[in-house]
C-alpha cells in the first residue's frame, strides 16, 4: 500500500501541537497583561471632575491634613466626601468670584451636593473599611499614593484582589506606626535612614513591621469572607 501522507507530515504535526501550546501560553499572558494594565485599571488616569480639585496644592501646598476633608476614615468604612461647606469654610473668603469654583457656589446655595466621579470605586461584591487600615498602620499613600503631588486625582494601584492580597499575606511589609498614617512623606526605614519607634531603632521595614504587627495585633486575612460578604 503507498503512503498517503508525505512523510514529512509527522515533523509538521509536531511542531504544530507544539507551537499551538506554545501560542496558547502566549495568549494567556497577553490577557493577562491586559487585565492588569492601565486600559482595564484605569491606573494612572487622571479623572475629570465637575470641580478641578487640586490635592497637590490643598495637601501639598497648603499642608492641609487628609482628616479635615475625609473626617470618617478613622471611624466608619467610607471615609467621606466632605460637604460643600467644608470647601466654602476658605472659599466663603478666598477665590470667591473664581469661575471654576461655581459649582462650589452653586452647590452651597441650593443645598444639592456636587457630583465627584468615584476614583477608587471597588466591586459592590468587595467589603473594604478605610476605619480597620487606619487602626492597625495602613498609611494613605501606601494605597492612594502621593496625592499631595497629583494636581488631579488618579489611581496608582489597580485595585485588582492580588494586589490587596499582597498585603493581606505579607502586612508586615506595609505597615507604618499610626502616627505616620497620615503623612504623605513617611518612607520605610533602611540602615541609612533608621526609624525610631517606642525607643527602639529600625534599620529595616521588615523588622518594623513584624514589631508592628504584634503590637497592633494585625492578621493575616486571606480568606474568602474577609473581604467578600
Amino acid at each position: 500500500m503507498s503512503q498517503v501522507f508525505h512523510r514529512s507530515t509527522n515533523t509538521i504535526s509536531k511542531v504544530s501541537i507544539f507551537g499551538f501550546v506554545f501560542f496558547v501560553a502566549a495568549l494567556g499572558w497577553v490577557v493577562q497583561e491586559i487585565n492588569r494594565s492601565a486600559y482595564v485599571t484605569e491606573a494612572f488616569v487622571a479623572r475629570t471632575q465637575p470641580v478641578p480639585f487640586s490635592h497637590k496644592h490643598h495637601v501639598g501646598g497648603m499642608g492641609l491634613d487628609c482628616r479635615y476633608c475625609h473626617t470618617a476614615v478613622e471611624e466608619s468604612a467610607p471615609a467621606g466626601i466632605p460637604p460643600t461647606k467644608t470647601c466654602m469654610t476658605c472659599h466663603a473668603q478666598i477665590w470667591t468670584n473664581a469661575p471654576m469654583l461655581e459649582p462650589v457656589r452653586q452647590s452651597f446655595r441650593t443645598d444639592r451636593s456636587i457630583e465627584w466621579i468615584r476614583v477608587h470605586d471597588l466591586p459592590d461584591y468587595v467589603y473594604f473599611n478605610h476605619s480597620i487600615h487606619v487602626s492597625k498602620g495602613v498609611g494613605c499613600s501606601t494605597c492612594h499614593g502621593r496625592v499631595d503631588q497629583m494636581p488631579l486625582m488618579w489611581r496608582v494601584n489597580n485595585l485588582q484582589m492580588e494586589w490587596c492580597l499582597s498585603c493581606h499575606r505579607q502586612p508586615e511589609n506595609y505597615l507604618r506606626p499610626k502616627e505616620q498614617v497620615f503623612s504623605m512623606d513617611w518612607a520605610a526605614p533602611t540602615r541609612e535612614k533608621p526609624a525610631e519607634w517606642n525607643g527602639q531603632k529600625f534599620e529595616s521595614q521588615a523588622a518594623l513591621g513584624a514589631r508592628l504587627a504584634q503590637e497592633y495585633k494585625v492578621r493575616k486575612l486571606t480568606y474568602c469572607s474577609a473581604c467578600h460578604r
